[in-house]
C-alpha cells in the first residue's frame, strides 16, 4: 500500500523510510518528513530533471517504483522481494483463459537499479537478496 509507481523504459526502485517504525504488530508509524519524504521528493526531481533533458538519456524515459520501508528492516526486505515478484513464473504455471488460449501477460519490468535504503545495515541486506537475482 505504500507505494509510487512511474512509468518508464527502464525502472530504478526506491526504498525510502517515508514512515517511522510502527507500534509492536503495526509496521508503519507517522509520516518522516526529513528523512522520509525529502529523500523520496528527491528522487522524483532528479527523475523528471533526466527525463526532461532529451541530451541525457535519447530515447529513454526513466521511471521509477518506490516503495516504503517504515524505518523497519524486516519491512524493508518484503519490500525488496516486490522487486523480483514481477520476474518470478506466476503460481500454478502458466494456466489458460476461459476460452483455451494463454493468459496475456505484461513484461517483466525492467528494474536496473536500486536506490536505498536508508541504513546500511538495511542496504547490505536488500542487496544480498536483490544479487540472486541479477
Amino acid at each position: 500500500p505504500h507505494a509510487i509507481r512511474l512509468e518508464g523504459d527502464l525502472t530504478l526502485g526506491g526504498l525510502f523510510p517515508v514512515h517511522a517504525r510502527g507500534p509492536a504488530g503495526v509496521p508503519c508509524g507517522p509520516v518522516k518528513k526529513e528523512k522520509g519524504i525529502h529523500r523520496l521528493e528527491a528522487m522524483l526531481y532528479a527523475l523528471d530533471r533526466v527525463n526532461g533533458d532529451p541530451r541525457v538519456l535519447p530515447n529513454l524515459t526513466l521511471g521509477a517504483r518506490i516503495l516504503d520501508t517504515c524505518s523497519r528492516d524486516t519491512y524493508a526486505l518484503e519490500q525488496a522481494l516486490s522487486f523480483v515478484r514481477s520476474l518470478l513464473p506466476p503460481e500454478g504455471g502458466e494456466g489458460r483463459c476461459p476460452d483455451g488460449s494463454l493468459p496475456h501477460r505484461p513484461p517483466p519490468e525492467r528494474l536496473v537499479g536500486v536506490i536505498g535504503a536508508s541504513a546500511s545495515s538495511v542496504s547490505i541486506m536488500v542487496a544480498n537478496v536483490l544479487r540472486l537475482f541479477a
